[in-house]
């Protein structure tokens, strides 16, 4: 079975290098990643906040929220 991976960002280059660099490095073989451009899809900040996500870019995998560098924090996206 394959686990969901999201990558959670706004577009801002702090978030496009993490993920061409991070989520692009995920074994795909063990995760589906699906790419959440939180500046284009307002609807999912709730979804990203209920995940755990403080700020983006932020990877979700496993139940976990981790915090890659800071490009804007959740309540800026809101």
């Amino acid at each position: 079975m394959v686990a969901k991976a999201i990558f959670y960002h706004a577009g801002c280059p702090v978030c496009v290098a993490a993920e061409h660099t991070v989520a692009n490095a995920i074994d795909r073989s063990k995760y589906q990643v699906e790419i959440v451009h939180l500046g284009t899809d307002k609807s999912r900040v709730a979804e990203a906040e209920a995940a755990g996500v403080k700020s983006v870019p932020a990877l979700v995998m496993d139940g976990a929220a981790f915090h890659i560098n800071f490009g804007a924090g959740i309540e800026v996206l809101k």
